[in-house]
C-alpha cells in the first residue's frame, strides 16, 4: 500500500520529505512484521541479531562489548539480552581469563539450530523483494547515510 494510503496524508513538502516519512514508516512496520515474526520462535528481533553476530564467529567466542559495536540496536542492553538468551540454552557465556569482570560468549548448539530453522523463512517472510529489488534499494539506502 502507498505511503499515502497509509497515513491518509496526499501532500508533502517535498519529494525528500515524502521519502523520509516513507523511511521511518517502513521501518517501523518492519520492526512489527519481525516481532510478529520472531514471537513464534520465542525470541525477538534483536536476540536475532544477537544470535545472528554469535554465528558469524562461530565456533569462536566473542566479548559482550564487541557484540554490542555490531549491533543493528546500538542502544540494547546486551547484558540483560544475554542473560535471557543463556538462560533459553541459546548462547553460553565463560568468564574471560584476562579480566574477571567480561566474559566471552559462544552460540550453543540450540543457537544454531534455532537459527538454522529459520534460515529458509526469515528474509521472505520480513520482507518481500527480488534479488534485484533488494540490491537497489541496499544501494539507495547507503547513499542516503552518505
Amino acid at each position: 500500500m502507498k505511503l499515502e494510503e497509509e497515513i491518509q496524508q496526499q501532500k508533502f513538502k517535498s519529494p525528500v520529505q515524502k521519502a523520509l516519512l516513507n523511511i521511518i514508516y517502513t521501518a517501523n512496520w518492519l520492526q512489527n512484521k519481525q516481532v510478529a515474526y520472531f514471537k513464534m520462535y520465542g525470541i525477538t528481533p534483536t536476540q536475532f541479531n544477537i544470535l545472528r553476530i554469535l554465528r558469524g564467529q562461530h565456533p569462536n567466542s566473542i566479548s559482550a562489548t564487541e557484540i554490542k559495536s555490531r549491533m543493528l540496536d546500538k542502544n540494547s542492553d546486551v547484558s540483560r539480552l544475554l542473560d535471557r538468551l543463556t538462560a533459553k540454552n541459546l548462547v553460553a557465556k565463560q568468564t574471560c581469563p584476562e579480566d574477571r569482570r567480561a566474559f566471552n560468549v559462544f552460540i550453543t548448539e540450540k543457537g544454531l539450530s534455532l537459527l538454522a530453522s529459520m534460515d529458509e523463512s526469515v528474509d521472505e517472510n520480513i520482507l518481500s523483494l527480488t534479488d534485484e529489488q533488494a540490491k537497489e534499494l541496499s544501494h539507495l539506502l547507503d547513499i542516503s547515510r552518505g
